[in-house]
């Protein structure tokens, strides 16, 4: 395993999450928080603290290691492509399941889940194609 490039990778995913979190969650579409019931969420006066983005970087290595444990196993002609299928098989298998659970057993708005699903569906692709780009063959 390339230790070097799994960090380069994992790295850029945080950094994609912090952007793509604060320009869909806390902007464009944050008003998806104020549908009731408001009572579920934490007070969050700014941003996420340090040790959310530490952890979210710990996260992001094991999504990186498990890519490079996977890739030659992964359908695709070209890494792109790999790094695509992962990144949508990741949303199937680890979203989808959390999304249905959230939804039955939560107390938590409707929209809010489908946003989170139509979201992760447009995320794990990008991320799988930056950890395909970076990681390589």
């Amino acid at each position: 395993m390339k230790i070097g490039k799994l960090l380069i990778a994992a790295i850029a995913l945080s950094l994609f999450g912090l952007i793509i979190g604060a320009v869909t969650c806390g902007g464009v579409f944050n008003w998806v928080y104020k549908l009731e019931p408001t009572n579920v969420w934490k007070p969050m006066d700014g941003p996420p603290g340090l040790a959310y983005h530490v952890v979210g970087l710990l996260l992001n290595m094991i999504l990186v290691a498990v890519y490079a444990l996977l890739r030659k196993g992964i359908p695709g002609k070209s890494r792109l492509v790999k790094g695509l299928v992962y990144g949508l098989c990741v949303w199937a298998v680890g979203m989808l399941p959390g999304m249905f659970a959230t939804y039955y057993f939560m107390t938590v708005a409707t929209e809010v889940v489908v946003y989170w699903t139509i979201l992760g569906l447009v995320e794990y692709p990008i991320m799988g194609l930056i950890i395909a780009a970076i990681y390589g063959e």
